[in-house]
């Protein structure tokens, strides 16, 4: 029988601390939350290697050592209001409703959101909304979000998200597909959206969030 409570002790001190993660409640959180809980049970024992973990055809559990460094690049507070978009099945949602005072968990497939809300439940979430709809829509009826984390790579900027973001606002997303991504921070100040670099990352490309096949003759 696999040891889980050690396997995430090895997952942050092999993983996730060596890649300057140094948030405490960050990493408390990621000690304490079953990712395996997230996974489907076939991939349960693969849950804390260094890889994505596919939940179904179109999501994927990004690879424990992205997802920290983006979550804690957001600089989350006690009381800001946070989107995840692509959260599957609400991992990520998990970890943010650690550090924001609510969560709302957005995915595009009915059985995906009921999921989510099912497992997190179970484990006592109290603060994640999990709703349906468009991810290139976000929810707007819940905005303004102080962070939106998208879950996944975008082929082209989330220019439907930005205008969701509130006063400061940090918006953290891979941009560009396959081995050459490149995970970007958009912050709203006096209503304009900046942006910087963080990091190098590969992850899946988002459907939603594709590049137009450009027309040729």
């Amino acid at each position: 029988m696999i040891d889980f409570a050690k396997a995430r002790r090895m997952m942050v001190d092999g993983q996730i601390r060596p890649s300057d993660v140094t948030d405490r409640d960050l990493l408390a959180a990621m000690l304490e939350i079953p990712r395996e809980r997230f996974a489907p049970e076939a991939l349960a024992s693969v849950a804390y290697l260094d890889r994505d973990i596919a939940v179904d055809a179109k999501r994927a559990l990004l690879k424990p050592m992205v997802l920290a460094r983006m979550i804690q690049a957001a600089e989350l507070a006690s009381g800001d209001r946070a989107l995840d978009v692509a959260g599957g099945t609400g991992y990520a949602a998990a970890i943010l409703a650690r550090l924001a005072g609510s969560v709302v968990a957005l995915e595009d497939d009915a059985t995906r959101t009921r999921r989510c809300g099912e497992i997190l439940k179970e484990l006592g979430v109290a603060n994640v909304t999990a709703v349906t709809g468009p991810l290139d829509a976000g929810w707007p009826s819940l905005a303004p979000y102080d962070v939106i984390l998208v879950n996944g790579a975008v082929e082209v900027e989330p220019h439907g998200l930005f205008g969701q973001l509130n006063e400061g606002g940090r918006l953290i997303c891979v941009l560009g597909g396959g081995p050459v991504g490149k995970v970007m921070m958009y912050r709203k100040d006096r209503g304009e959206i900046g942006s910087r670099p963080l990091f190098d990352a590969a992850e899946p490309v988002l459907p939603a969030f594709t590049r137009a096949p450009a027309f040729t003759f």
